[in-house]
């Protein structure tokens, strides 16, 4: 896949809305969404009867949405249900949009859970050449993951660039935030981060911000994957992550680990993959989860 995504580029949402549906079509009325904690959502009805949704971001750099869409391309591209991206671009004030295709959601699928580790699991074993180039981990473009900047320069092992580009990188954000015996229970897990982690049989797309508010219901019941953090890596990270704050059911467990069975020591390599992920969420919203992270780190200090 290449870096840039084929997705229709506009400089205002209502360019955006005259070239898909047409010139005399204008935004008849706009409805706020609820969920995340990033962006601003909206339910648009227009003036010919379509709906659309529309993500804004008033503080996002300008290729924090591009970043999104080929996220989703790649996802799609891997098999996965993800919503049809419409176009990116500025608002008129300047604020960055993301428009998609409106999935209105009234009920939801009797084998959903199912479905949902079944495609999660095809998606982890789906080729992963085209997306990342020169080594094996990695994404062809940087991203995001919440609004932090996701480094997803390649490498061949899985350690390292875990250790490079997830936990050092977020450690290096978080400094203000420890004391002296912190950044040494950071900088102790790190060195012996290669006795805990494992090379995967076989590189994983995986969507990288797996939590349960990241899944939704699409027009048909059906499991749909939103708000990626694509690259390359090991399908235990994803796995880790849909445990870290719940959700999800017994049900995806266990059609996941049908076609991926689970692999001895998951367990203990779970916490070093969710790190990550906390130590996102105390860099972008603050102390309360340096509990959280303190925990972990004195965990692996054995």
């Amino acid at each position: 896949m290449s870096a840039q995504s084929f997705t229709a580029v506009y400089h205002d949402l209502a360019e955006a809305v005259k070239d898909i549906w047409g010139q005399s079509v204008k935004i008849k009325s706009r409805q706020s969404v609820f969920g995340g904690d990033i962006n601003e959502s909206y339910h648009l009805l227009l003036t010919n009867g379509e709906e659309a949704f529309v993500k804004i971001n008033r503080k996002a750099k300008e290729d924090f949405f591009r970043a999104e869409a080929n996220g989703l391309a790649a996802m799609g591209n891997a098999g996965a249900n993800v919503p049809k991206v419409l176009g990116y671009g500025k608002t008129a004030d300047g604020a960055m949009f993301l428009l998609l295709d409106y999935e209105k959601n009234t009920f939801k699928a009797n084998d959903y859970w199912s479905l949902l580790g079944q495609m999660l699991a095809n998606m982890h074993q789906s080729d992963t050449a085209k997306f990342a180039k020169n080594g094996i981990f990695g994404f062809c473009e940087d991203n995001f993951i919440g609004l932090t900047e996701q480094i997803n320069s390649p490498k061949s092992d899985w350690t390292e660039f875990f250790r490079d580009a997830r936990l050092g990188t977020q450690m290096k954000l978080a400094d203000h935030c420890f004391d002296k015996n912190d950044r040494e229970r950071c900088q102790h897990l790190l060195d012996r981060l290669g006795d805990f982690l494992t090379n995967p049989k076989y590189p994983s797309l995986l969507h990288g911000d797996l939590w349960s508010g990241n899944v939704m219901t699409d027009r048909n019941g059906r499991p749909m994957l939103i708000d990626p953090a694509v690259y390359v890596g090991h399908h235990e990270a994803d796995l880790a992550m849909t445990e870290l704050f719940g959700g999800f059911s017994s049900a995806f467990y266990g059609a996941y680990y049908e076609i991926i069975p689970k692999d001895p020591g998951y367990e203990d390599r779970r916490d070093i993959y969710n790190l990550y992920h906390l130590l996102n969420h105390l860099n972008l919203f603050g102390g309360s989860y340096l509990a959280s992270v303190r925990r972990i780190l004195k965990k692996y200090m054995g």
